[in-house]
């Protein structure tokens, strides 16, 4: 090869590794970015006479873990969602992140402290995800309920007007929704709300509640323009991708969560929170 051709080779291949490393530097940026707070309402039969509406906030897939989410950003990120003054907050699971590539894999507690700083009147409810019970099960739980937070493994609490079923992970095989639905039951009246990590768990729910709040899928995480995602690690495709989705007139939410699975990128699927306003359905026709 002469001299002329090798030099235009090698500023190509220059070129092209530059490209890459803008690519990588923008997918890492979206990923550490603040995350986008997503608004809806939901309107709600059967409400309870004189409860005002009432605002809950779901966030899913914190992964913490180096280089993207130290407990120090989380921290930050939860200051800044206090600001928002929801009434209940909900955490979709998937608290941790043991991501090959990662930094620093950080204890138990520093995963949850962060979460405690969490401030709600109605309190923080945790359901489980399939990195939390691929990681610590045990210790993370026993740190989210000293932090404060309630744990709900197919479980159900009430919060004040609000009757929260929380279904285990069904990604790794610990859901059992006709548990969670009896738990709910025995609670007595109140405004039904399902959390769990995946949204998988939504076919299995035979009869309506008010919301199903779910992360698991990251809405993607990396998506190409005219290709779409990779993969939503669902079994029903992009049935429960992301966002406000109706499914057969259910109403399900599903976060792209705020940190990052196995590479800490993101392209196309911001880093996002929802915050979700209750209130009385209008009778009138």
């Amino acid at each position: 090869m002469s001299t002329k051709p090798r030099r235009r080779w090698l500023r190509w291949a220059a070129l092209l590794a530059l490209l890459g490393l803008l690519l990588l530097a923008k997918g890492y940026w979206n990923a550490t970015r603040d995350p986008v707070v997503r608004t809806a309402t939901v309107a709600v039969a059967d409400w309870p006479a004189g409860q005002a509406p009432l605002k809950l906030l779901l966030i899913s897939d914190t992964h913490v873990a180096g280089p993207d989410m130290p407990p120090e950003r989380l921290s930050r990120i939860v200051g800044d969602l206090n600001r928002l003054k929801a009434y209940v907050v909900l955490v979709a699971g998937d608290l941790v992140s043991e991501k090959r590539i990662a930094t620093h894999i950080y204890t138990a507690d520093e995963v949850v402290a962060p979460l405690g700083g969490l401030k709600a009147p109605l309190g923080v409810v945790v359901a489980p995800g399939n990195h939390d019970h691929w990681f610590e099960p045990d210790a993370l739980r026993g740190a989210l309920e000293r932090h404060g937070l309630r744990v709900l493994q197919n479980e159900a609490v009430k919060l004040g007007p609000l009757i929260v079923g929380g279904v285990d992970d069904e990604h790794s095989g610990h859901d059992d929704v006709p548990a969670t639905l009896a738990a709910m039951d025995r609670l007595g009246p109140g405004i039904p709300l399902i959390l769990s990590h995946s949204p998988d768990i939504v076919p299995a729910v035979k009869r309506p509640v008010a919301a199903i709040l779910a992360g698991h899928t990251h809405c993607g995480q990396i998506r190409f323009p005219f290709i779409g995602a990779l993969t939503y690690v669902s079994r029903y495709g992009d049935r429960f991708a992301c966002g406000d989705i109706s499914d057969g007139g259910q109403r399900v939410f599903v976060g792209a969560g705020l940190g990052t699975s196995l590479l800490p990128l993101r392209y196309l699927t911001p880093p996002d929170a929802w915050l979700i306003t209750l209130k009385p359905k209008d009778p009138r026709p």
